[in-house]
C-alpha cells in the first residue's frame, strides 16, 4: 500500500519544477540589436574612424552570437541574429577603414563574410563586398577594388532594387577613376543616376542604407572619381552639389568633401580659394584619419606648385596651429 502511495505522489509533481524551463529567443531580440545598430551607425556619421565605435560595434556582433547559444530559437531568428552580428562586424570594418587600419579592417571582413553567408541575407552581404571594394581602394588595390565590388553587384539585392544598384554603380566610377578611364567612369555614373531615379522612394530597405546613400552621396563618390582623374573642374562642381544636398549630421562627410573641394580648386591654381576652402573644415574634424590625411596632402601639393606664396604661408601657419591643438 505504501509503494502505490510512494508511486502516485511521484508521478503527481508537475516535470516543470525539476526541469528549468529555456530561454526563447525571438524577434524581440532582434529588434532590440537593430536599434542598437542604428545608434553605431548614427556615431559613424558624427565621427568615423573612431576606435570606441569599431569596439561598441565588434561587442554588439558577438552578444548577437552569443544569444545563438542562450536559448531556442526558430530558423527565420537564427538566420537574423547571424544578420545582425554580420552588420555589427561590417560597421567595425568601416570604422577600421575610415580609421586607416586596414589590417584590422581585413580580419572583420574575413569574419563579416563568413556570418553574411550563415545568415543567407544578401543587402548585408552587399554592405560588406561594397566596403571592401572601398577598402582596397584607399590601399590602392585596384583590382581587388573592382572585384570586391563587382561580388556586391552581382548579388540578387543589386539586381532586383535600383537603389543598391546605384550605389554599386557609383562606387565602381570611384574605383575607375583611379585606372584613369574617363569613358569607363562616366559610364558607371550615368547608370548609378538612372537607377537612383528609379529607386522606389517609399520601399523598405535597411537602415545603414538610407542613413547615407542619395543624391549627395552619389555627388560625393562622382567627386571622388572625377578627382583621382585629375579632371578638377568636373571635380568642384560634383563638389559643390555634394555639399549642397547634405544631410546636417553627416559631419565626417561633411569634412572629407571639404577637403576634397579644396583639392580640386588647389588643381585649378586657385590657391587663395582653395586654402580658404580647406580652413571652413570643422576644428574638431582636422584629427580624423582620412582628412588629416587629406589635409597633409593638399599642403604638400600647395608647397610643390607655390611654396612662397601668401597661400602657402597661411596654409603653414594654420597647419601649425592645427598640429598643436589638443585633441
Amino acid at each position: 500500500m505504501r509503494r502505490r502511495e510512494f508511486v502516485a505522489a511521484a508521478t503527481a509533481v508537475p516535470l516543470t519544477v525539476a526541469l528549468p524551463s529555456a530561454k526563447r529567443v525571438g524577434l524581440g531580440d532582434v529588434r532590440r540589436l537593430e536599434s542598437r545598430f542604428a545608434e553605431i551607425v548614427a556615431r559613424d556619421h558624427q565621427f568615423g574612424g573612431i576606435k570606441s565605435v569599431e569596439a561598441l560595434a565588434l561587442q554588439m556582433a558577438q552578444e548577437a552570437l552569443e544569444l545563438q547559444d542562450q536559448g531556442s530559437a526558430g530558423q527565420r531568428v537564427r538566420a537574423a541574429l547571424y544578420g545582425s552580428a554580420a552588420a555589427f562586424t561590417s560597421s567595425a570594418m568601416w570604422a577600421a577603414i575610415d580609421g586607416r587600419r586596414f589590417d584590422a579592417a581585413q580580419r572583420h571582413l574575413d569574419q563579416a563574410a563568413r556570418l553574411a553567408t550563415l545568415s543567407g541575407d544578401s543587402a548585408i552581404a552587399f554592405r560588406i563586398w561594397s566596403h571592401a571594394g572601398s577598402m582596397y581602394r584607399h590601399t590602392g588595390r585596384v583590382s581587388d577594388a573592382l572585384a570586391a565590388n563587382d561580388v556586391a553587384r552581382s548579388l540578387s539585392v543589386a539586381r532586383r532594387d535600383p537603389l543598391f544598384a546605384s550605389l554599386g554603380h557609383a562606387r565602381h566610377a570611384a574605383i575607375l577613376g583611379l585606372g584613369g578611364d574617363r569613358n569607363a567612369v562616366a559610364r558607371a555614373l550615368v547608370r548609378a543616376q538612372d537607377a537612383l531615379e528609379r529607386a522606389d522612394g517609399t520601399a523598405q530597405r535597411p537602415m545603414w542604407l538610407t542613413a547615407f546613400y542619395d543624391q549627395s552621396e552619389l555627388e560625393s563618390l562622382s567627386l571622388t572619381a572625377y578627382l583621382a582623374l585629375r579632371h578638377h573642374d568636373l571635380a568642384e562642381s560634383h563638389a559643390h552639389r555634394c555639399l549642397a544636398l547634405l544631410r546636417p549630421g553627416n559631419t565626417r562627410s561633411r569634412a572629407i568633401a571639404t577637403a576634397r573641394l579644396a583639392r580640386a580648386q588647389l588643381g585649378q591654381r586657385e590657391l587663395d580659394l582653395a586654402v580658404s576652402t580647406a580652413l571652413e573644415i570643422e576644428p574638431t574634424q582636422t584629427s580624423h584619419p582620412r582628412v588629416a590625411g587629406m589635409l597633409r596632402s593638399f599642403g604638400q601639393r600647395l608647397t610643390e606648385l607655390a611654396p612662397r606664396s601668401e597661400a602657402a604661408k597661411t596654409w603653414e601657419q594654420c597647419a601649425t596651429s592645427m598640429r598643436e591643438a589638443p585633441e
